[in-house]
């Protein structure tokens, strides 16, 4: 690919289930914590797909405020152990584009806590991205639009420069919303409930181009 091909000045990366393939885990922790406080609402982790631990907390652990620091503390633990392995092809791609003049960030949910994890495991990590954009750096959650935005903003760029790659449902409103080309990864979910909601979708980083 030659620099002149490029359309994006930037791209905008989730992390989970967008850089790393974790979802499946999430799926196993939140699925004993669901089990534990709400045995009456069967396959609850996946409908809490894609959400912050804040909505998840307010949607559907309300009614269990006092146990709430215990599962993020069960949530901690879970995540230092996890393992981060790249999407398919993820490595290669982003470390085309960049060479292309492309600027790349993570814009993610997660906080400060969850990246020093994933920094212990995959210290090449922060090479990857010129910036990486959490939980604490953004004023409303997905899919409000705030996050895309900052993260646009970082490297003085318009929405229309931004490339967006998101996996959940909240992830690729809130690129829609910011203005934002958005790829859709139907890693979390099926291609046909991801595609009106996403420019192009794909399965993984192979052969695929900006």
């Amino acid at each position: 690919m030659k620099k002149e091909d490029f359309r994006w000045k930037v791209a905008l990366f989730d992390l989970d289930g967008v850089v790393f393939d974790t979802e499946p885990q999430y799926s196993v922790f939140w699925g004993g914590e669901c089990r534990h406080y709400h045995p009456e609402q069967p396959g609850l982790e996946h409908i809490i797909k894609g959400q912050t631990l804040t909505q998840i907390f307010d949607r559907y652990f309300n009614d269990v405020v006092e146990e709430q620091p215990t599962i993020v503390e069960r949530l901690n633990a879970f995540e230092a152990q996890m393992h981060y392995d790249y999407i398919t092809g993820f490595e290669a791609f982003i470390k085309d584009i960049r060479e292309q003049g492309v600027k790349t960030a993570v814009v993610t949910s997660s906080n400060q806590e969850k990246m020093n994890s994933v920094y212990r495991q995959r210290p090449e990590f922060k090479t990857l991205f010129d910036a990486v954009l959490t939980s604490e750096d953004f004023d409303e959650s997905k899919p409000s639009p705030d996050c895309y935005l900052k993260g646009a903003a970082r490297f003085d760029a318009t929405p229309d420069e931004c490339i967006v790659f998101e996996d959940s449902f909240n992830g690729l409103k809130s690129g829609r919303a910011a203005g934002m080309f958005v790829v859709g990864l139907s890693t979390t979910n099926a291609e046909e409930e991801i595609a009106s909601l996403s420019d192009v979708v794909i399965k993984d980083y192979l052969r695929f181009e900006i």
